[in-house]
């Protein structure tokens, strides 16, 4: 390697703008690595579901209500679009989407004693059940609440209609 002394200042200046581009750049790509990667909470409901689903149960929840091409629907954590599951009409207060079905339609999970809140154009009964893993889910309107895996960022409505069954919840 050269000495300092035998480079010009304008080399030195180069090289160092270049090490801190490189740095600049470790540290962006470390950060958008670690953001990609679901906590293990998350991992365990579902570990096929976008990673915006993540954040559903850190025991703070809010809905929303959004509009889009299916109407106006609500959201939960980032702005992930909520579903409703037909067959828990049959049993109030119980889901029936467990196994298989629950890791392609993940609950929205709070922790267990948290009180989850309504936000903007939010009107009805907010409450949790227990579900068979013990776990926490939000209800609206009694009905439980989930995520759709298809869905990968805010907005996304790809479980509308599926099977029949899979609905967006309406506020």
């Amino acid at each position: 390697m050269e000495d300092l002394a035998d480079m010009d200042r304008s080399t030195i200046r180069v090289r160092a703008s270049l090490s801190g581009l490189a740095v600049t750049a470790a540290i962006v790509l470390g950060a958008c690595s670690s953001a990609a990667t679901p906590p293990p909470a998350a991992t365990a409901a579902a570990s096929a579901a976008p990673t915006a689903v993540a954040p559903s149960a850190t025991g703070v929840a809010t809905l929303a209500a959004a509009t889009g091409s299916v109407g106006t629907y609500l959201t939960g954590a980032s702005g992930m679009t909520l579903y409703t599951y037909k067959p828990d009409t049959s049993s109030p207060g119980k889901s029936a989407c467990n196994g298989t079905c629950a890791a392609n339609w993940p609950p929205f999970e709070v922790a267990a004693g948290s009180t989850p809140t309504a936000g903007s154009g939010v009107t009805g009964v907010i409450a949790t059940i227990a579900r068979d893993d013990g776990t926490t889910q939000v209800t609206y309107k009694g009905a439980p609440l989930y995520y759709f895996k298809g869905d990968s960022a805010a907005g996304d409505t790809k479980g509308q209609g599926i099977g029949g069954i899979w609905f967006v919840a309406a506020p």
